[in-house]
């Protein structure tokens, strides 16, 4: 789940490296748990819905990386799908 920055908020011993160009990872500091992602410059932070205790009503929007899933994975839902390629663009360009 994609969420602006304004609407996130991290509490506890988080931790941040560059995980590659332009972006970088946010992780637990005591457990090492994954927590976000996020393109440097966005206004955006990538969280996995797994953190969320109830996901009730959390719409489901945008498939990245679409060129590299599973040819077995495909989901109910109408989706926006990016590929890898068109992921680094966006993000890159905010």
């Amino acid at each position: 789940m994609a969420v602006p920055c304004d609407h996130a908020e991290f509490q506890g011993p988080v931790k941040r490296y560059q995980s590659s160009e332009g972006f970088e990872r946010g992780f637990c500091g005591n457990c090492g748990s994954s927590l976000y992602f996020h393109p440097k410059g966005s206004g955006l932070h990538g969280i996995p819905l797994g953190l969320f205790d109830d996901q009730t009503g959390l719409p489901f929007l945008t498939e990245f990386f679409i060129d590299q899933k599973p040819d077995c994975y495909a989901f109910a839902n109408d989706t926006n799908q990016m590929t890898g390629a068109e992921f680094m663009e966006t993000f890159r360009k905010r």
